[in-house]
């Protein structure tokens, strides 16, 4: 292994101490037979919890290694994933959160069963499932055992079947509660270890002679620095951006149980509100401890990096001294194991409230708590299964895209519709889950060389994914219009408190008594990332 013992050390102590957290945890948690209790904490967490624990189960290795490698490659432009999100976040808090809070669901299929119908609500859960065990599961494991193999000559099934006992253990005993502490220390991890290696990364560039923006500027390559881009060799252009993430972003931020259950879980309506935005707050930090040093990289190690994906690898191991490599590694620990842990208790919660309560009404509740817990062991394994596959993709980030373009359009059109048009029928909400997979389907087997031999829809008709996504979004809002127009009216009383009664009344139906009101905190996000967006325009 190419690793110090003194790294190793801090490597397992930090996996000692997430254990031993979870596993207190498990053991201090209250209502221990309640699928509430498992599920969702209780129904206790506070904006913090719920904003850190969204930040952690967000942020992956995939993350730490993809940012890296974008910034060494094309520069600040791929950092747009990090602050578009807040625009995200910030409509989960003033528009969804208060639907989810006040409906008392469990899960998103559940509110798709009261806005819609039981068929929509299970179609749901079966895609919610596949995201969990493929897209946030597989990968990520996949992702860490990659790095760990480059870094320190780890195998790779040792890793994944460390990292996964591990973060099994105390998911599988603690639930949300576990999830979401320990999420909440390692995000903590997770910054503190990226901030001192973007720090070390800038303190270098003195050493070529860069000791002003201006200078940096100029030893990068063109638009390196630019946030906003339209020239020809953009890889992701201002459009792209604007029409395509919210798309992702609807789907990710504000309709996947694996992100969203931390909403569920809070302890007030104003914890659900304000644990989005203290989120969005924090997705600010990746661009600058994340995508910058991919850029220092390209200054500092520009002779000795081949592939961009190696940026991260190398700034760890030429520039971290002993112990902080330690650090830096137990910070992609805890990207991994958050991620990982939060699609493992979303999973468990799919099948034991969105499937077996619903076939079995008298299941009691240390009975759904069980079966949530084997589900998680059964899904964990699958994952392992499967992880290896992703070789099989150009890249992880393009598996990633792939399998967001096949979810995201579909559901992002229920949601956003279902809240905000009335009109909007049980008939259209099913049928365009379904439409809009298949479409999917049929967008991935086109573009996925494996099968097609080569990138139809990409380098044939010049469609990249974010477009891919918008496109794909404008056919599923067609398509559920003209369902909902042509079949009857849904039942006002049934969908009740489900829709907005107008397009603004989530801004202006409650008088700002506060100074930290949830919009007051919004418009302050909304500001500073207004400032951001000028500086590295």
């Amino acid at each position: 292994m190419k690793i110090s013992a003194i790294d190793l050390a801090i490597i397992i102590l930090y996996l000692l101490i997430i254990m031993s957290v979870g596993v207190y945890i498990s053991f201090r948690r209250k209502n221990k037979d309640s699928n509430e209790g498992f599920f969702l904490a209780g129904r206790s967490l506070n904006w913090m919890l719920v904003g850190a624990s969204l930040f952690a189960a967000n942020i992956s290795t995939i993350h730490m290694v993809g940012l890296a490698a974008q910034g060494y490659k094309d520069g600040l432009v791929w950092g747009n994933f990090e602050w578009m999100a807040a625009f995200l976040l910030i409509i989960l808090g003033l528009i969804f959160a208060p639907f989810y809070f006040r409906s008392k669901i469990s899960t998103l299929p559940e509110f798709l069963e009261k806005r819609y119908s039981p068929a929509a609500r299970s179609f749901l859960a079966f895609m919610a499932i596949l995201s969990a065990l493929f897209l946030h599961i597989g990968i990520s494991l996949y992702a860490g055992a990659v790095v760990f193999e480059n870094f320190f000559g780890i195998d790779m099934w040792t890793s994944i079947l460390v990292i996964s006992s591990v973060t099994v253990l105390y998911t599988v005993l603690g639930g949300l509660k576990a999830v979401v502490v320990t999420e909440t220390i390692q995000t903590g991890v997770l910054i503190i270890g990226a901030t001192v290696m973007a720090i070390l990364a800038f303190n270098s560039l003195s050493d070529f002679g860069i000791n002003s923006y201006g200078e940096l500027r100029d030893a990068l390559k063109p638009h390196q620095l630019s946030m906003v881009q339209n020239h020809a060799d953009s890889p992701l252009k201002w459009y792209h951006v604007i029409l395509g993430y919210p798309v992702l972003g609807l789907y990710y931020w504000c309709a996947d149980q694996t992100i969203v259950q931390k909403v569920l879980g809070a302890k007030s309506l104003q914890d659900a509100q304000s644990g989005p935005i203290f989120a969005g707050f924090l997705k600010i930090l990746p661009v600058f401890i994340m995508v910058f040093p991919g850029i220092f990289a390209y200054i500092i190690f520009k002779d000795q990096i081949t592939d961009p994906n190696d940026a991260l690898p190398i700034i760890i191991t030429e520039l971290l001294p002993v112990g902080l490599k330690g650090l830096v590694s137990a910070a992609l620990l805890a990207a991994l194991m958050s991620t990982i842990a939060a699609a493992l208790n979303s999973s468990g919660t799919l099948i034991s409230i969105d499937i077996i309560k619903r076939i079995w009404p008298t299941t009691s509740d240390k009975r759904l708590t069980l079966i949530g817990r084997i589900t998680m062991v059964v899904v964990i394994i699958s994952a392992i299964a499967w992880s290896p596959l992703i070789a099989r993709f150009p890249s992880i980030f393009e598996a990633i895209n792939s399998l967001l373009a096949v979810l995201s359009p579909p559901i992002a059109t229920v949601f956003i519709l279902g809240v905000f048009w009335k009109r909007g029928n049980k008939e259209a909400g099913l049928w365009t889950l379904i439409f809009g997979l298949v479409m999917g389907i049929l967008t991935f087997i086109l573009d996925f060389s494996p099968i097609s031999g080569k990138m139809i829809i990409t380098n044939d008709w010049g469609i990249p994914f974010m477009m891919q996504a918008w496109w794909l979004f404008v056919i599923c809002t067609l398509f559920y219009i003209i369902v909902s127009l042509l079949t009857p009216r849904p039942d006002i009383e049934n969908i009740e408190g489900l829709t907005l009664d107008r397009p603004l009344s989530f801004l202006i139906d409650h008088k700002i008594t506060t100074w930290y009101d949830a919009r007051i905190l919004a418009l302050i996000l909304v500001m500073v990332m207004v400032v951001l967006y000028i500086v590295f325009w």
